[in-house]
């Protein structure tokens, strides 16, 4: 049996399975030991066709990383994490370490308390501009986990980046794999993954870039035609570079989210390999571009589904349980 009783692991996995993923597959799976809980990357729920190398998959296992340390502190316990720890087991990403008594800061609890009520917003935003404070809130929660966010209306990129996101938005309409996949992860009310048709949002008609839809709806509606579409990039790539970019990711996510801002992901350049190396060199060529969104006001929709946390948890090999805290 695995031991999840224990309240401040019970909170940290439900904090963790609320962390965002492709299609919300939710490539994760938890190890829990003696004081320890490990992260794994569940290769078994990886996207083939827009993820084959798993690279968005370690992005959502980073941002479940982070919503795990910040349950834990909330909790009022310490945390030491460990990542990569084991050369012989790449898909163990980090190893949480519980530690001693911990007074949560006024930052950690607000960013805890958002992680319940974050999801993506498909619907089209308001007008309302998002002002300059809200926009350095955002850039500085990813500076602090080493990532840069890149807002590029600010840098004059905006309409180029855009052409580039309507190109790689086409190949996928027109790839048969993909279009297959994305059905398969069009689930039906009721489902624990995958995104619900409800929460796909309606046809996108005008604005300035496609957003992603999910579901056989026929409600059209206009997007804004003058987005605010962030792109967060690493100095360098890989593994480690990827779990960091999850957690920078899911650290502006939330920060986003406790300022009141939506949130929705521009994820189509970023899946095409030719895409994603344009989108570098416009960039410059020390930015690794992980993940692109766009940032607003948006009218209130619902969180979607998770599975539950005793589906993705399991004992380590070498561990008898948790001792109850």
């Amino acid at each position: 049996m695995i031991l999840t009783e224990a309240p401040v692991v019970t909170a940290a996995l439900e904090a963790a399975v609320r962390a965002p993923s492709p299609h919300n597959t939710q490539p994760w799976l938890f190890e829990l030991g003696p004081d320890v809980i490990g992260v794994v990357l569940d290769e078994d729920r990886g996207l083939e066709v827009c993820d084959p190398d798993r690279r968005e998959a370690r992005l959502s296992c980073g941002a479940a990383l982070l919503n795990l340390e910040l349950a834990i502190a909330v909790a009022g316990r310490s945390c030491d994490v460990e990542f990569l720890p084991e050369k012989d087991r790449p898909e163990l990403l980090a190893k949480v370490g519980i530690g001693l008594r911990h007074r949560p800061t006024a930052a950690e609890q607000r960013l805890a308390a958002s992680i319940r009520v974050r999801y993506s917003n498909r619907r089209p935003f308001a007008s309302t501009p998002v002002p300059a404070w809200a926009r350095h809130a955002v850039r500085r929660a990813a500076r602090e986990e080493g990532a840069k966010l890149i807002l590029l209306d600010e840098v004059g990129l905006l309409e180029t980046v855009a052409g580039l996101i309507r190109r790689a938005d086409h190949i996928q309409l027109l790839d048969e794999r993909f279009q297959a996949e994305l059905r398969e992860w069009t689930r039906e009310a009721g489902s624990h993954d995958g995104v619900p048709a409800y929460a796909g949002g309606p046809r996108p008609s005008g604005g300035l870039l496609p957003v992603r839809h999910h579901g056989e709806s026929d409600r059209v509606r206009e997007f804004e035609r003058d987005p605010v579409v962030a792109v967060l990039t690493t100095p360098t790539d890989g593994p480690l570079a990827q779990i960091r970019a999850g957690r920078a990711m899911q650290r502006a996510l939330l920060t986003a989210t406790s300022l009141g801002l939506s949130v929705s992901f521009y994820s189509q350049p970023m899946e095409i390999p030719s895409a994603r190396a344009a989108l570098r060199s416009l960039l410059g060529e020390n930015e690794h571009p992980q993940v692109g969104f766009r940032l607003g006001y948006g009218f209130p929709g619902t969180t979607t589904p998770r599975r539950p946390v005793e589906e993705v948890t399991r004992s380590r090999p070498d561990s008898e349980g948790l001792r109850r805290r």
